[in-house]
């Protein structure tokens, strides 16, 4: 068994995350997006892109969660959450393993 790095006394901020499938049904219509209301370690950043025209700020930010928040999907293609009560697209979603392939947390890259 190998020591959680997210540990769950450290997730206190609520989070709502609604995670698009990617998959299709017979009919070759989207499945449901799965809806899940959790508690996650939610870290701000602002990053700095600087373009011909001007400079452009992007506030952005990153929701760690204990353990494996969408087990029946492998990736997490994209989706929202609603976080502090502002809705938020996830930009990116990786499931960190340990080394007998479980998944030891979730990370949502949030813009």
């Amino acid at each position: 068994m190998y020591p959680c790095l997210v540990p769950k006394f450290l997730c206190k901020t609520p989070i709502h995350i609604e995670i698009e499938s990617e998959s299709l049904n017979k009919y070759g219509e989207p499945l449901d997006s799965i809806e899940i209301d959790t508690k996650c370690n939610y870290q701000d950043k602002a990053k700095t892109i600087y373009t011909k025209e001007k400079k452009e700020v992007k506030v952005t930010g990153s929701a760690y969660i204990p353990g494996d928040i969408a087990p029946q999907l492998p990736t997490i293609p994209g989706g929202t959450v609603k976080i502090f009560g502002v809705e938020r697209r996830i930009v990116s979603g990786s499931k960190a393993r340990n080394p007998d392939s479980t998944v030891n947390y979730t990370l949502l890259e949030l813009e």
